[in-house]
């Protein structure tokens, strides 16, 4: 139990607490100043921009630390402060966040600045927050200018589309829409499924939160429906059309459609937030299954992020007596994966060794990695949370496991009683995790099975053969997704991607992708001769780049059932024209539009010949 002193009796305790909060003030100031800066962005179309901010974001937070420890050390000698004057400063801290508007950010950066002043490397010791201090629960900003964090809307049955554009246009989007009233129109029909057979409670009601959600190019409302006892979740994106001009694109509905929204393979959002932890607890309704952190990841708070995922991990490893295992699959070459099995996430370590053909170094795959944070992950790139010197106790850890760890990663692996408190632990130096998905060549395995064990005909076997199909399908869809980002996965072997809860697939493993653009996307040479064409070998000059797609077919269309359906509908990925019009492209300056919903449920598809005001809905009393 921490003990602390009876009285606050160092006024260098308050004033380094002081200096503490001026540091995470200035940097929360600057996150929201960028965030905010995303609106005339998007209304300028300066979609180069929008990407550059979002890298450059992700960078601030260490920038503020760095700052942080250089002035306290500098004013203050804050590392050679005896413990019990930290401990008097973190009370002094604890004070001062009694009436912030972002404590829980707070928090983690004093633990942040905390820990690179003192040199402590690991998460349990009584001058840092382990858990939270501070409540976030119904913090508002009083002042009279300040935004709401949510409005609040009251239709009737005949002033729900003025209700729709007056939410729309309290936005104040510096740019005309195309049609605003038909788009509206469009919503009100899109929503008559769910409303039009539904009694209109006294409560009815339209939330949106105050700030739109900004990523790529596109502008979000995120709000729900209420209607007595029923919650309806929805978004509404607002794109640029190919004139200029705004329109809603479509609606999505429903907590499967916002989960994908907000996947943690996706770019964070830029969003203009005066209290974040109320935003979070507005999206939580709206998608209860999603843990705490990674809507803080979403966004852009990933630090916080961090520290809450790292609180649920212990708080699982009490309520839990399973033990860490080598993850089930094929191996890596580069990277050590173990898992939990009663926790959804996967833990990755960098080998100390790696396999001739595995031209790399530890800086090189660690560089690769910070570009997928960096990078649009459109999707089809898992988010990864990145740790150091994380601790484990030693009877969690199966002996294969640790085992493999001092075979291939000794250099990662120490073994000790850190905390002095008689348990010997297990600490890993360097850690990667990211969420649990099934790795596509077993997904596809179970396919295969199942459809050899079903009856010809079967129901059974139809399903099998369903799931061949979606998965294929979307693998090629991820592929060309990562295209369009710029990236080229490099290794594309079906185990390097994952099928996440909602059938989607993912790329995880990052350790050869280059940008599309650095690539050299060649035709296989003509054999001179028959010698050479019949040649197990390479015959031909190969560049460090060099991207021959033809020869992707005998890596990954072994199977017959694979190889029909990826020609049906992927061949011309094993077309280097089909690399070099997107390379060109990108070069060019495009920047292609990747849509965190089905194409079939765009307004444009679906109301292609429709008038404009289309889609009036009458509701029953």
């Amino acid at each position: 139990m921490s003990v602390f002193p009876q009285r606050l009796d160092s006024p260098l305790a308050y004033d380094i607490a002081r200096a503490m909060l001026d540091g995470f003030n200035r940097h929360y100031r600057l996150f929201r100043t960028e965030s905010a800066r995303a609106k005339h962005r998007f209304e300028t179309a300066d979609w180069h921009g929008q990407q550059r901010a979002q890298r450059e974001r992700i960078q601030f937070y260490d920038l503020r630390v760095r700052e942080a420890v250089t002035r306290l050390e500098k004013e203050f000698r804050a590392g050679d402060q005896p413990m019990d004057v930290w401990q008097q400063v973190k009370l002094h801290y604890i004070g001062l966040l009694v009436d912030h508007h972002q404590p829980e950010l707070a928090e983690t950066f004093f633990n942040s600045v905390t820990c690179k002043i003192l040199h402590r490397t690991h998460f349990h010791n009584d001058f840092i927050f382990v858990r939270p201090a501070v409540s976030t629960e119904y913090i508002e900003n009083e002042e009279p200018a300040a935004k709401p964090t949510y409005r609040s809307y009251y239709p009737t049955r005949d002033t729900l589309q003025d209700t729709i554009e007056r939410i729309v246009d309290n936005y104040q989007l510096q740019r005309p829409f195309e049609d605003l009233p038909r788009d509206a129109g469009y919503v009100i029909e899109a929503m008559s499924a769910r409303l039009a057979q539904v009694k209109l409670r006294a409560n009815f009601q339209i939330q949106v939160l105050s700030s739109l959600f900004y990523r790529n190019k596109g502008a979000y409302v995120v709000g729900k429906l209420i209607n007595g006892f029923n919650e309806v979740p929805f978004a509404l994106p607002i794109l640029h059309n190919k004139q200029g001009r705004l329109i809603i694109d479509t609606v999505l509905f429903g907590e499967d459609d916002l989960q994908a929204l907000f996947s943690f393979a996706r770019a964070y959002f830029m969003v203009d937030m005066e209290i974040p932890s109320a935003y979070v607890q507005f999206l939580r309704s709206l998608m209860p299954r999603k843990p705490r952190n990674e809507i803080y990841n979403a966004l852009g708070l990933a630090k916080q992020g961090k520290t809450l995922f790292y609180r649920d991990l212990l708080y699982h490893l009490r309520h839990s007596s399973d033990k860490f295992r080598i993850a089930p699959g094929i191996k890596g070459m580069v990277m050590l994966v173990f898992d939990l099995p009663s926790f959804p996430y996967v833990f990755k370590l960098i080998k100390d060794y790696y396999p001739p053909q595995k031209d790399t170094t530890r800086e090189q795959i660690k560089g690769k990695y910070l570009l997928v944070k960096q990078h649009d992950r459109v999707g089809r790139m898992a988010d990864t949370l990145e740790y150091s010197e994380v601790a484990f106790a030693r009877e969690r850890i199966e002996e294969e496991l640790l085992e493999e760890i001092r075979k291939f990663a000794p250099s990662q692996l120490e073994i000790s009683d850190r905390d002095g408190d008689g348990h010997e632990e297990v600490i890993i130096k360097h850690l990667y995790i990211e969420r649990r998905m099934i790795p596509l060549n077993i997904y596809l395995q179970e396919a295969f099975d199942a459809l050899q064990a079903a009856a010809p005909g079967s129901l059974a076997g139809q399903h099998a053969h369903d799931q061949i199909e979606r998965a294929v399908i979307e693998y090629g869809n991820a592929i060309k997704d990562l295209v369009s980002a710029n990236i080229f996965p490099g290794d594309m072997l079906w185990k390097n991607f994952g099928v996440t809860r909602n059938g989607k697939v993912v790329f995880y493993d990052y350790d050869e992708i280059e940008y599309l653009t650095d690539c050299n996307f060649r035709k296989v040479p003509k054999a001179h001769n028959e010698e050479e064409e019949l040649s197990g070998e390479v015959w031909y000059n190969v560049g460090p780049r060099d991207v021959f797609p033809e020869t992707f077919g005998p890596f990954l269309l072994g199977n017959t059932a694979v190889r029909e359906v990826f020609m049906q509908h992927h061949g011309d990925l094993l077309d280097p024209a089909f690399w070099l019009d997107r390379k060109d492209r990108i070069l060019a300056g495009h920047v292609h539009d990747v849509f965190p919903y089905d194409r079939a449920k765009r307004f444009a598809r679906r109301y292609a010949a429709a008038p404009a005001g289309a889609g009036a809905l009458e509701f029953t009393a």
